[in-house]
């Protein structure tokens, strides 16, 4: 299981492309679970779950059987 704070926070659309790619290539080839904490709501467009957190409470969980593809993410 992979827990990334923030993974793209700092850096630049095609690094944080880059970050991405590798994160889900750890998912769907590696077998492990990545989770990611982010405030960055774009990113969960490439997310097959999605749990969101307002004041320490869980808002909302969404379960998406398409998500998007890294490349089409509008950052």
């Amino acid at each position: 299981m992979l827990l990334c704070d923030e993974p793209t926070g700092a850096l630049d659309s095609a690094t944080g492309v880059e970050v991405l790619k590798l994160l889900m290539e750890q998912c769907k080839k590696g077998g492990n679970t990545v989770i990611i904490v982010t405030h960055n709501s774009l990113i969960a467009d490439i997310a097959d779950i999605v749990v969101r957190v307002k004041n320490g409470k869980i808002q909302s969980v969404v379960d998406k059987p398409s998500p998007k593809n890294i490349e089409e993410v509008e950052w």
